[in-house]
């Protein structure tokens, strides 16, 4: 599926994208969010990626960078309980040399109509943590409702400040 006026393409996270997992889990990628993960946590991770194929739990996708048809991050969505609702949460990562060039707002407006089409849930939900400017950015301009700060849970054991966008999902 191609996204954002043809600037990348969204592919189904497969077995082949270990590396490319491997490539997002660095420190400067992943500051915002505790550090890098432990070798066994991104294999876990990315066989979680590949179950979830594209069933109305969620589904991630590799993102492919156009024209240069180079797998240059992920972005997804996935069920999560919040407030008491069952909303989709979603999260992308492009890497640092691909950055800048709005390829997150593209493939974050590509997976949000793949969420539309499925008609499961009203919202989805980001949490970007406060201080990623650049994550925030993308969900303004992806059109995201910012609802203010919360108390966010990431990873596991990791309590942070998060920013809450929503966006509804049946408009």
């Amino acid at each position: 599926m191609t996204g954002g006026s043809g600037r990348v393409r969204l592919e189904p996270w497969g077995e082949g994208d270990l590396d490319l997992l491997r490539r997002i889990n660095v420190p400067e990628m992943k500051r915002h969010l505790g550090g890098p993960e432990t070798e066994e946590q991104v294999v876990v991770r990315h066989e979680r990626y590949v179950r979830f194929g594209g069933t109305d739990q969620g589904c991630m996708y590799r993102v492919v960078a156009l024209p240069e048809e180079e797998p240059v991050g992920s972005v997804g969505y996935w069920e999560r309980v919040w407030h008491g609702e069952t909303v989709y949460e979603m999260g992308w990562s492009v890497l640092p040399a691909y950055q800048g060039r709005g390829l997150a707002t593209a493939a974050l407006l590509a997976t949000v109509e793949v969420a539309r089409v499925r008609r499961t849930h009203r919202y989805a939900h980001a949490y970007p943590s406060v201080d990623n400017l650049a994550s925030n950015a993308v969900c303004r301009k992806a059109g995201f409702e910012l609802l203010g700060e919360t108390g966010f849970e990431f990873p596991k054991g990791r309590p942070m400040r998060a920013n809450d966008w929503r966006l509804d999902l049946t408009a």
